[in-house]
């Protein structure tokens, strides 16, 4: 099985974002809207660790 047909399941490292239940289930693990959850994915792509580092360094900036 590849990676374009593996359940999301099986895929924990990957952020899908293909319907909104996958999008929901991102946002509350990383404790976040779905909003922030789509544009972390749309700056750095789908690799769980880069979204999450992503998130991170978004949260540490100073709010304006």
């Amino acid at each position: 099985m590849n990676d374009s047909t593996r359940p999301i399941a099986l895929m924990p490292d990957r952020v899908m974002l293909d319907d909104d239940y996958a999008t929901s289930a991102w946002a509350r693990h990383f404790n976040v809207s779905e909003s922030r959850v789509k544009e972390a994915v749309s700056a750095v792509g789908d690799r769980a660790e880069r979204v999450r580092e992503h998130l991170s360094r978004a949260s540490d900036r100073p709010s304006a």
